[in-house]
């Protein structure tokens, strides 16, 4: 949902946005990310612990989609996977009248879903590498998730200086200011159900995880049996 960016008064009241654990599935990405990309060197001190967060960050992948079907108003991918209002969102940037979005913009749409599935190609590559070829396409998902990861932060950036907004603020106290986003009111909350079915998919992810890598969630373990950094989870 848009609305004009017009003038900005100063004001204590604040709606409710982005529910609790989309905030801390989003914090939690972002440190499993960093932490593979940390440990992707065989010289790393943390190279153990390479596999340890491509698993984590395959369990948050099956939070994320479970949660944009049942989880809070604006991380359900039915209200944010909106392509057709991309033109008028650009056209909007360059107009003096700009608009705000209570949750993601079209383009911020697109690029959750582009985020997800290069992680998650990552995460399939690195599983399946095998040999030179293998190993050469799981660097270049690992690139190109870090090409994306780029263009985000400098999206979220530009449209926070555009639109007199802080988006990163908002992604970490769930909250938005009143005064810029006039007759909205709080997010609806997630569904009745949702935490237990979110729960029980992690749960099932998780299990399956250790059932094919027993060593997945103890890099301490892989690292004394001297596993590769990248090939402790193959056949």
């Amino acid at each position: 949902m848009d609305n004009t960016a017009a003038a900005t008064p100063t004001t204590s009241r604040t709606i409710r946005v982005w529910d609790l654990p989309i905030r801390i599935f989003h914090w939690l990405l972002v440190a499993t990310v960093l932490v593979a990309f940390l440990s992707a060197e065989e010289e790393s001190a943390l190279a153990s612990w390479h596999v340890t967060a491509g698993w984590v960050a395959a369990i948050l992948i099956v939070f994320r989609v479970v949660w944009g079907f049942v989880g809070g108003e604006h991380a359900r991918f039915a209200q944010f996977l909106k392509p057709w209002q991309i033109g008028h969102h650009l056209t909007s940037l360059t107009s003096s009248v700009r608009h705000r979005s209570v949750g993601h913009n079209p383009l911020g749409g697109i690029a959750v879903i582009a985020l997800l599935t290069v992680v998650a190609s990552v995460i399939y590559s690195g599983v399946r590498t095998n040999g030179d070829a293998g190993e050469g396409l799981h660097e270049a998902f690992a690139n190109a998730l870090l090409a994306l990861v780029a263009v985000h932060v400098f999206a979220v950036i530009a449209m926070s200086m555009l639109t007199r907004e802080n988006l990163i603020t908002a992604f970490i106290t769930g909250r938005k200011r009143a005064d810029l986003h006039p007759d909205v009111a709080d997010a609806h909350p997630p569904m009745p159900l949702a935490v237990p079915v979110a729960g029980i998919a992690v749960g099932l992810a998780a299990y399956s995880i250790m059932a094919a890598d027993p060593a997945a969630y103890t890099p301490g373990v892989r690292a004394e049996a001297g596993e590769g950094f990248d090939r402790g989870d193959r056949d």
